[in-house]
């Protein structure tokens, strides 16, 4: 099923989420949706808090649906592991149409379970480790634009705070 993604401003969005303890056939339910919603969406990540799930899963495609060997699928992640330095443009499905050039970590290793419950370890680069910290960045209650600071921050916020004024967010 595909879901409705939220905005910035939903409060699941600006709260840290809670660990799953079960693997349920809710859980792999949701899973599966979240992975649908993303590719409806065009996006290459997606987070639980963004359909209104406070708990700590997110999957990740880069190949955005043309690989399916590229899904990943993080419940309760950790990040391990992080060095270097990239500073790339990024945006969000819950800011659509605002990017940002945002500094994060070239490299990122994430530990966590998979899909069925199982505990394994990615070691990423590039546009991997950013979507991994961008998706960890979620279940932690931030949007990338709370990485931002000073007028690039007060301008896209001004201009979200518009639209939901007038009704278009």
């Amino acid at each position: 099923m595909i879901h409705k993604i939220l905005r910035h401003g939903a409060d699941v969005l600006h709260q840290p989420s809670a660990l799953v303890t079960n693997f349920t056939p809710e859980i792999q339910s949701l899973i599966d949706d979240m992975v649908q919603t993303m590719y409806s969406a065009n996006g290459i990540g997606l987070a639980a808090p963004q359909i209104g799930v406070a708990l700590r899963i997110f999957v990740v495609d880069i190949s955005a649906g043309k690989n399916i060997d590229d899904l990943i699928t993080f419940v309760n992640p950790i990040l391990t592991k992080k060095e270097g330095i990239q500073l790339e443009e990024e945006g969000c499905l819950s800011l659509p149409g605002f990017n940002s050039k945002i500094i994060r970590p070239e490299k990122a290793t994430v530990t966590g379970l998979n899909r069925e419950g199982d505990s394994h370890t990615v070691e990423a680069t590039g546009l991997l480790a950013r979507a991994f910290q961008h998706e960890i960045d979620h279940l932690d209650g931030k949007l990338f634009v709370d990485r931002l600071k000073g007028l690039q921050k007060s301008l896209i916020l001004r201009r979200v705070k518009k639209l939901s004024r007038t009704g278009e967010w």
